[in-house]
């Protein structure tokens, strides 16, 4: 039952996106009647589906929770689509659920935050009291609204991404590890290609996974990765990762494994041979823990440039879920996340999060004696601050978390070679349409 539920929730959440048509409108939820009304009481669960830990260590170390209330996580990874699928069974027994049992607030990424934002399973949050966005960056916003421009939900940080790079590695390929210096080096793909050559000559690789720069290309593509007649596309884009993904694959610029590989990872500590990783500040803040080892890490050793192309990388939604008993809760835990100026410090100068909020980002960048240990020093946020505002949030679709990652997936197997470039493409149709069997596949 939990599976067709599932499905049930994934086609009418696909079906409300697509009725949307290019304007994308759609009816806003329809607001209870609250003339006459007394104020209804808070529940006294607050449920929270989310796919790791991260927010939950924020939520816990500086958010209030009111007298009376107890807040219970349900936690399960995002691989494979998996907490996709739990939260979708959770949303499609909402309505008959216990109040205990109510789904209140929900985590969403950027690869598939439209199949939520444009269904009825989230609700209106300025009408629960969260109106002021004004220090919000704007993609944010455009991220966590429908197709009407209806408010469902904050992202409590925004997430352009750079180019990590190990500061010793750089001096001994280019002799410096200045990041105006390097960002003039690898300003290109061309020139980040030459410098792969160069690092492979001195015993280096230029990444830890050949999928390192992925989200470079995907997040610049110029079409979405289905069409108007739900035909599948690659963009160009996404086509020079591939070339780039062999060529480095057979040439000996990276290794063949997923970035969340221990392989990958490995490459993180002091003994690693990787000169660039790719990603925002949670990543080298929550991801990239191998580096900021006691013993064998190498945290105060690396540095960020922008790369050879701006993008921006996820980012942690919160979204508010139709039908949660606890309104006040919600609401003032998403405005403590976005306008709380005392939390938002907080989670730049101790957590080492680039917030979503300009005035506090601008007071840290601003700073000539701020900076981050693990970057040697070097002030992440006002070079963050530079980038943020050319993030745009376009052609993203409902598929993305799973096409990304069965693309790369399959791919790999090619770059290993224990496949042919035909059966690496003939295995990742076969994945589109078992996941997806509306897409139209070559």
């Amino acid at each position: 039952m939990k599976k067709l539920f599932a499905l049930l929730l994934a086609l009418v959440m696909i079906l409300s996106l697509a009725a949307c048509g290019d304007k994308g409108e759609s009816a806003p939820p329809t607001e209870p009647d609250k003339e006459g009304a007394e104020p209804a009481k808070e529940g006294k669960v607050f449920n929270i589906h989310a796919w790791n830990e991260e927010f939950k260590g924020f939520f816990e170390k500086y958010y209030q929770v009111p007298e009376g209330i107890t807040v219970n996580w349900i936690i399960t990874p995002s691989a494979d689509g998996a907490y996709q699928d739990k939260l979708d069974a959770a949303l499609m027994s909402q309505s008959g659920a216990a109040d205990d049992d109510k789904v209140d607030m929900f985590l969403a990424e950027a690869d598939y935050i439209l199949k939520y934002t444009n269904s009825d399973a989230t609700q209106d949050i300025t009408a629960l009291g969260v109106t002021d966005f004004s220090n919000a960056y704007p993609y944010t916003v455009q991220a966590a609204s429908d197709a009407s421009g209806v408010v469902k939900g904050v992202s409590f940080q925004c997430c352009p991404a750079a180019m990590i790079y190990r500061r010793s590695i750089a001096k001994d390929v280019l002799g410096t590890d200045d990041p105006a210096q390097v960002q003039a080096a690898v300003s290109d793909w061309d020139k980040f290609n030459a410098v792969a050559e160069q690092a492979a000559a001195k015993g280096y690789l230029m990444t830890a996974s050949e999928a390192a720069t992925y989200r470079v290309f995907s997040n610049n593509v110029s079409a979405p990765w289905v069409d108007g007649n739900n035909n599948l596309q690659i963009d160009e884009n996404i086509q020079t990762w591939m070339k780039q993904a062999k060529e480095f694959s057979d040439k000996g610029y990276t290794q063949d494994c997923d970035i969340w590989s221990d392989e990958c990872t490995a490459q993180m500590f002091a003994s690693g041979k990787a000169m660039c990783y790719f990603g925002p500040a949670w990543y080298f803040n929550f991801s990239m823990g191998n580096a900021q080892d006691a013993e064998k890490g190498c945290s105060g050793d690396w540095a960020i440039c922008q790369g050879p192309q701006a993008h921006f990388w996820g980012g942690t939604w919160l979204l508010a879920a139709s039908g949660s008993d606890n309104p006040s809760m919600l609401a003032d835990v998403m405005n403590t996340f976005i306008n709380d100026e005392e939390v938002c410090s907080l989670l730049v100068e101790k957590e080492a999060q680039f917030s979503n909020n300009k005035a506090v980002n601008a007071k840290f960048a601003e700073d000539p004696e701020f900076g981050s240990a693990f970057l040697g020093g070097q002030n992440d946020t006002a070079m963050f601050a530079e980038m943020a505002g050319n993030i745009k949030f376009e052609n993203q679709t409902v598929y993305d978390q799973l096409l990304n990652e069965g693309l790369q997936s399959n791919w790999r197997e090619y770059c290993k070679g224990t496949v042919s470039e035909e059966e690496a493409m003939s295995n990742f149709y076969k994945y589109v349409n078992e996941k997806y069997p509306s897409i139209v596949t070559p």
